[in-house]
């Protein structure tokens, strides 16, 4: 399927393709208040973190693609410049999703939703006391990318006091993931848990930069049995082993373990060894597997 969104018959269904493409998306529950003091709460997935220095995060209160109404939201920055950005976990994902719904104007949603305000320091709304962290916002634009239903409006925060709950640090004093145990938007009615097998680690290029996949020799670029994943870890290295290293590794390891262990011949044995090696972090290791895996017959 090739889509033109310009040109497109059925803009809901464009917009539905992309909520279910461009996912998973963190969620921003925004709390707000009116120019009267009326709070509001309501979650927005068009989310992220744009600079650290100063810290400024951005999200989108879109029109309604139904009726084109703007919400309440994007009306209460516009008239009072502040909003408090409160992070969803697993705990109250159906709270918040409930806290989405289209209550009238001044229905404060913090009661609806059944979560409990806690008075910011340095702006008016209020923050959610059951939320892993909230960043309390002035806003420094608001950038309008539209007049129609769908049309996004980029609300451009600048966090200038940040609340992190105790509990989701570990022992180092770093965010432990699971214990955050995010939540985040898909398409449609569908949302995804960041937490047990779905959280995983890929270490980030270092310096001097990894070789790159066009440098592994054909043997292993080309082989049967290793992933491009695996490709990808392997070129991360910043220098091969040097022949010396591998004549070395293939006089003292024992080969036959791996032989004897199925019935694949020597290379496709060697190659599924190095990448059970690879899956347990030993990148060096597996390295020196593959390329002895043609020095002994």
């Amino acid at each position: 399927m090739t889509i033109d969104p310009k040109t497109a018959a059925n803009h809901k269904e464009v917009h539905d393709i992309l909520l279910g493409i461009v996912s998973p998306r963190p969620i921003a529950l925004a709390s707000t208040v009116d120019s009267e003091g009326n709070v509001n709460l309501s979650p927005f997935s068009f989310f992220n973190i744009f600079s650290t220095r100063p810290v400024v995060l951005v999200f989108s209160p879109s029109r309604r693609q139904r009726d084109n109404t703007t919400k309440h939201t994007l009306e209460n920055i516009l008239e009072t410049k502040e909003v408090v950005i409160n992070t969803v976990c697993h705990a109250i994902v159906e709270q918040v999703s409930l806290a989405s719904s289209e209550y009238a104007r001044g229905v404060n949603e913090f009661m609806k939703a059944g979560l409990t305000e806690v008075k910011s320091e340095r702006v008016k709304p209020p923050r959610v006391k059951e939320s892993p962290a909230s960043f309390e916002c002035k806003v420094i634009d608001v950038k309008s990318l539209g007049s129609e239903g769908g049309s996004g409006n980029l609300v451009i925060c600048e966090a200038i006091l940040i609340h992190v709950q105790d509990y989701i640090f570990n022992g180092h004093g770093k965010v432990d993931p699971g214990k955050v145990d995010s939540v985040a938007r898909m398409g449609s009615d569908f949302y995804c848990r960041v937490s047990g097998e779905s959280i995983f680690q890929v270490p980030k290029p270092g310096f001097p930069a990894g070789v790159g996949l066009d440098l592994l020799p054909d043997h292993i670029r080309n082989s049967d049995v290793l992933t491009g994943n695996n490709l990808g870890r392997l070129a991360n290295i910043d220098k091969i082993p040097s022949p010396e290293e591998v004549k070395k590794f293939s006089e003292n390891f024992n080969y036959d373990l791996i032989l004897q262990a199925n019935g694949d011949d020597r290379i496709t044995a060697i190659h599924k060894h190095a990448q059970a090696v690879l899956a347990n972090g030993d990148v060096r290791m597996a390295w020196l597997l593959l390329l002895s895996a043609n020095n002994k017959t």
